[in-house]
């Protein structure tokens, strides 16, 4: 199994003294700490206007990191793709897999906050189906023979041809899943998942369940299974002092940072938007104490490594990992990275166990 770094650079917390342009700078450096310490790839979020997430361009921050880096997979977590013209989007990915010599894994979703949508002029309402017809079109781009016409009910274009073309033949992409529809989506159209933990639960009662569910659709599609991914937050404890601290942090993410981002009014929340309300009623009733590794992977070294071998268990193949996660403080989460690639990963057979330490040594920054 594979672990990556991932971050969604949220930053809306009251009173807070960081600023978005410093959290930037730091996701850039902890992302060429993630290589150097063996970190198989770094997933960068999108966000807009200072809501959530701070980190507006994934792929200006990954493409700064192809040129400083030689190994580690980049990656957006994840393109909002409703927002943005499809085409453009196939270009510029492409592109990106080109120059970093084959190393983007390409994630989409379509994100769950209104006010991201509506400075663009993109309808909220109908963006499932927006994603969908966007996805079609980007996997079109990248795989289909000479020109090409496409006529749908958002674009319309004819005889295109989309280049440069990506490395990777094909570069597969990867669908973010929080409800059914978006598993069935991925499974029908053969490519691969990315699974949150705690709405894996919630929708199909286990991780491994929802990985035996994404394999069954394919199957029933004439697919083989593709590879499927989580994320997770993480906070390495020593003491029970500082295992309450990751879980609090998580706490103040969940209260101050994601739930304004959730769709929470039944009459207003769009049909395929509607397994929210759910999810907010959950959050905001939940505590510090009361988390599990549903949720969060803390506590000791051995703790982590027993619950990431569930993990493994149920057929994930790379779990990527929320560190700089509640305002946690930039030397915080280069520690808790470093402590992970030293006293976890060790545990699990995968790149990190393949890379000499002469290899990463010569990575690591001077």
């Amino acid at each position: 199994m594979e672990f990556g770094y991932f971050t969604l650079s949220d930053n809306r917390y009251p009173d807070n003294p960081r600023t978005p342009e410093a959290f930037v700078r730091e996701i850039y450096a902890q992302a060429l700490h993630a290589e150097a310490i063996g970190l198989h790839s770094a997933w960068i979020g999108e966000h807009h206007f200072n809501l959530l997430g701070v980190n507006a361009c994934p792929h200006m921050l990954l493409a700064q990191l192809a040129g400083a880096t030689k190994r580690i997979r980049l990656a957006p977590a994840v393109v909002l793709l409703p927002v943005h013209h499809p085409l453009q989007v196939a270009e510029e990915w492409a592109t990106l897999d080109l120059l970093s010599n084959g190393r983007v894994d390409f994630a989409a979703g379509r994100g769950y906050d209104r006010q991201e949508y509506g400075p663009f002029q993109a309808d909220f309402a109908r963006s499932a189906e927006m994603f969908e017809e966007g996805l079609d079109i980007l996997w079109r781009a990248w795989t289909e023979p000479g020109k090409w016409s496409h006529e749908g009910r958002f674009w319309r274009f004819e005889n295109i041809e989309v280049r440069p073309r990506p490395q990777q033949n094909p570069l597969r992409p990867y669908v973010a899943c929080f409800s059914r529809p978006s598993m069935e989506l991925a499974a029908r159209r053969d490519w691969n998942i990315i699974f949150a933990p705690f709405a894996a639960a919630m929708v199909y009662g286990s991780l491994a369940e929802a990985v035996g569910a994404f394999h069954a659709e394919a199957a029933r599609h004439g697919r083989p299974p593709r590879r499927a991914m989580c994320s997770y937050f993480i906070h390495i404890a020593d003491t029970p002092a500082e295992e309450a601290y990751g879980r609090e942090a998580l706490i103040r993410y969940f209260h101050d940072a994601l739930i304004a981002a959730f769709p929470a009014d039944a009459k207003t929340v769009p049909p395929t938007y509607r397994y929210f309300l759910e999810i907010v009623d959950i959050l905001k009733g939940m505590k510090a104490d009361s988390l599990t590794a549903k949720s969060i992977l803390t506590g000791s070294p051995q703790k982590i490594v027993d619950e990431l071998k569930a993990v493994e268990a149920s057929g994930i193949s790379e779990v990527i990992l929320y560190f700089n996660y509640g305002l946690k403080s930039h030397s915080m989460v280069c520690d808790q990275m470093s402590r992970f690639m030293a006293e976890i990963a060790p545990a699990f057979e995968g790149a990190h166990s393949r890379a000499g330490s002469s290899e990463l040594s010569a990575l690591s920054p001077q």
